[in-house]
């Protein structure tokens, strides 16, 4: 059986998934969870569905005792307040997260942004382990990053990251509102959606456009050529304003390989004259990033408590 200081509870809850998981100290999952957030059925229903994982997952005979949640919520997060206060994704508008997850759980909840937990993984026992400054870029849904200067991750009151909503020069409408973003054209349901509306057959994800692009299909090839160029104009402005070095791509886009990473890493190379010419690396952790930073994060949140008594 486990101590309860061995153990934590961890929820990334992203726009279409909750994945949770136990971990013992050393970041080993004792169990895990995986099921949908049922965004459409409204905020509501999404709450209820990330409270009742947390009670399964702390409920499990592998779990133990655990001393700790770690939680991982998508769009603007109030850390400091606790507050989970926009996600057009999940279509919530200030959610006390926090304090409804203590209350269902028993537990100290230490509360993180989705990406930022991702990059905080990645950074330290993931693809750029060993780097102080990094650039996590996850392209899924959405388009975000995690940024990390001087080996400290930027949080800016919870507005920090949103590089999908750089302006790349396009007249896309953006679910944010406004035109001309990232995440329009370059995220994996964009891509999707643009390459539909180009041909007039519809397909199942970006993966899909890719396959038709390899396989010699003009649209296929020019969609994904503009998302790339935007993505490469997109990562040029982080790198004068953050000078990473190294950048990490996550997320499903990611798994296309050399025909992401390739043009890409061409694409920002043409862009970039005296700036820091970072590495492009895919990220290591998978859809397991999430849920290690969030454990991360809740086992600091121990140590302090440990620390000042509390």
């Amino acid at each position: 059986m486990n101590t309860p200081s061995d153990t934590i509870v961890a929820l990334d809850v992203g726009g279409t998934w909750l994945k949770g998981a136990a971990l013992a100290r050393d970041g080993t999952a004792l169990t895990s969870l995986s099921r949908s957030t049922g965004a459409a059925d409204g905020p509501e229903a999404v709450i209820e569905h990330i409270l009742d994982a947390l009670v399964e997952v702390r409920d499990h005979p592998a779990t133990g005792q655990p001393a700790a949640v770690g939680l991982a919520v998508p769009g603007i997060v109030d850390v400091a307040a606790g507050r989970a206060v926009w996600s057009e994704n999940l279509r919530w508008k200030d959610v006390p997260i926090r304090a409804l997850a203590e209350e269902r759980t028993g537990l100290p909840v230490a509360l993180m942004h989705d990406v930022r937990a991702g990059g905080l993984a990645e950074s330290q026992v993931g693809a750029a382990a060993g780097h102080a400054n990094v650039l996590f870029v996850p392209i899924g849904t959405g388009v975000a990053a995690a940024i990390i200067v001087d080996g400290r991750i930027l949080d800016g009151q919870g507005m920090a990251g949103e590089l999908g909503h750089v302006d790349v020069g396009h007249t896309e409408p953006c679910a944010c509102g406004g035109a001309g973003c990232l995440e329009a054209i370059a995220s994996a349901a964009a891509i999707a959606r643009r390459y539909s509306a180009r041909s007039g057959i519809q397909v199942t994800g970006a993966a899909d456009v890719l396959a038709r692009k390899q396989a010699g299909d003009p649209d296929a090839g020019e969609v994904w050529a503009q998302a790339v160029d935007a993505l490469a104009l997109a990562l040029a402005i982080a790198c004068s304003l953050l000078a990473p070095e190294v950048i990490v791509l996550g997320g499903g886009l990611a798994q296309a390989g050399p025909e992401l990473f390739k043009p890409l890493s061409a694409g920002l190379s043409h862009r970039l004259t005296f700036q820091r010419h970072p590495r492009l690396v895919p990220a290591t952790l998978g859809d397991r990033a999430g849920c290690i930073g969030a454990g991360m994060m809740a086992q600091a949140l121990i140590d302090k408590r440990a620390e000042t008594g509390g």
